[in-house]
């Protein structure tokens, strides 16, 4: 193939799109999702924020990358740069002691992470 093809592909600034509160201190843009619940979400973390409760991955996959800040599973510290794989069946408890911005993503069937 010569002529690249750029049917459904879309592009979105996350930056430009209304952030929403989901837990307090933490608010989620999504950049993209389909029509079986895969999806990418830019989350922020305002410092001290913490998800109430164990976040589990009951239905599908979530993988993170940490795009500014350090974010904290639970279990410890990832600092910006940082990717992490949440396998079906694992569980955390998403926060931040200084505030970040991570990436996340949905590969399979999922929630966010309300």
């Amino acid at each position: 193939m010569n002529t690249p093809n750029f049917d459904g592909i879309t592009s979105t600034n996350w930056k430009q799109l209304e952030r929403i509160e989901v837990a307090p201190g933490i608010y989620e843009r999504t950049v993209w999702q389909d029509n079986d619940d895969q999806k990418a979400v830019v989350v922020d973390f305002d410092a001290g924020a913490c998800y109430p409760g164990i976040h589990s991955h009951i239905d599908g996959p979530e993988q993170i990358y940490v795009i500014a800040g350090v974010f904290n599973d639970g279990q410890r510290d990832h600092a910006a740069g940082s990717f992490i794989h949440h396998p079906v069946g694992s569980s955390h408890i998403p926060q931040s002691h200084q505030g970040c911005t991570v990436l996340v993503t949905f590969p399979g069937q999922s929630t966010s992470i309300q």
